[in-house]
């Protein structure tokens, strides 16, 4: 399970992101290494600190752990590449993330210098990799009745970067090499130093010519000029399940966004809607429809055709049945497809809500049959028969 990131910094879910930067800073300060020396417990807290700070200081990612209580992609902690392809990963003493750079000495140290601004380095590098994983993507399937309960095949065009097809997602022209960045000298940032009154002071930044790879083509790609990918648009085939419902979601893996770099494919988020229907409503496997009767069907008794999602079928109506009654249908409601989530399970029922329907309009004959019903139903009451009405 993913871990609770508000819970970590200690704010609300609701918190805006003043109150969880000023969380942040306030735990990073406490639990630095720097004034923890030896503490590996503080170093572990520190870590959590930073990787819960660094999904939810990003809109996109903390809009997907808000609803779907994790970044897909974790699988189910820190670890793993994110909507943005940066992955948190937890080994139980340590933990990494920020493009797989270790929370280390080197590491802590790189991550307070770059929030709080300027501070000396000890060590390690921010040096970024090469590839990156593509982000995720999501879109909607808009589907009738029948076919969430049934299953359907639908095709969805999606236009998303895709890896470039001539240099093959490496940013190069082919047959050209790729050479250390001559700006930064293949680190991937440029440091510079200030003499304060209370010593040198280093500060570096990502450098802008390799964007921290440290690594750039001799010949940039004349297709994608380097940037590893094209804008291209995509047809996909998705298979729905039957019993799907309102708010299912369906992943398809590697059919998101390319990977910067020749990294890999994020993932196909598909969020179901239902179109409403005509004469049924649904909750969960159940099916519920109406249906009107006359009123001698409901007196006498009868049998009547109720529709279903499996065809007409035919429902005895015992005689002296008031209308509002519902009665059950077992197992004419939906069928459950093996790895969609719910609380019910094989094939749920139908419940029909049965009207009786008075008359308006009513023939002479008719009206002579309920006068004489009027009548034995007031003989009854002088200590006749018992009337009907």
């Amino acid at each position: 399970m993913q871990k609770d990131l508000y819970g970590i910094l200690g704010v609300a879910k609701g918190a805006t992101d003043k109150d969880i930067k000023a969380a942040y800073r306030k735990l990073a300060l406490k639990y630095h290494p720097d004034k923890n020396k030896g503490d590996k417990e503080a170093e572990k807290k520190f870590g959590e600190i930073n990787a819960a700070y660094a999904i939810l200081s990003d809109a996109k990612k903390r809009q997907q752990y808000d609803q779907f209580g994790s970044v897909p992609g974790d699988h189910g902690g820190f670890g793993g590449g994110g909507f943005g392809g940066q992955g948190f990963g937890f080994d139980g003493v340590n933990f990494t993330g920020f493009d797989g750079a270790g929370f280390g000495a080197g590491g802590f140290a790189d991550i307070f210098e770059s929030f709080f601004g300027g501070g000396g380095r000890r060590g390690g590098s921010r040096k970024k990799s090469a590839s990156s994983r593509g982000s995720d993507i999501e879109a909607v399937i808009s589907l009738t009745f029948e076919e969430a309960a049934f299953g359907v095949m639908k095709e969805l065009e999606i236009t998303k970067p895709e890896k470039c097809d001539k240099c093959d997602g490496k940013g190069a022209e082919p047959g050209s090499p790729i050479i250390n960045c001559k700006a930064c000298g293949g680190t991937g940032e440029i440091r510079s130093v200030k003499n304060t009154i209370l010593g040198q002071m280093v500060t570096s930044h990502v450098c802008g010519e390799c964007e921290g790879v440290g690594k750039v083509p001799e010949k940039k790609c004349t297709k994608c000029h380097g940037t590893t990918r094209m804008r291209s648009t995509e047809r996909v085939k998705v298979r729905i399940p039957g019993g799907v419902d309102r708010g299912s979601v369906i992943r398809i893996t590697g059919k998101g966004e390319a990977g910067v770099g020749g990294g890999a494919y994020g993932d196909l988020y598909v969020h179901i809607e239902l179109k409403s229907h005509p004469k049924f409503t649904r909750n969960d496997l159940n099916v519920y429809s109406e249906k009107d009767i006359p009123i001698a069907s409901a007196v006498l008794g009868d049998e009547v055709e109720i529709e279903t999602l499996h065809g007409a079928v035919k429902l005895k109506i015992p005689a002296g049945t008031q209308s509002e009654t519902t009665f059950k249908i077992s197992g004419k409601g939906i069928e459950r497809a093996p790895g969609v989530s719910s609380a019910g399970s094989g094939r749920g029922n139908h419940y029909v809500k049965i009207h009786v329907k008075i008359p308006q309009k009513l023939s002479r004959e008719e009206k002579d049959a309920f006068e004489k019903l009027r009548e034995i139903n007031a003989g009854g009451e002088g200590g006749g028969k018992k009337g009907w009405f």
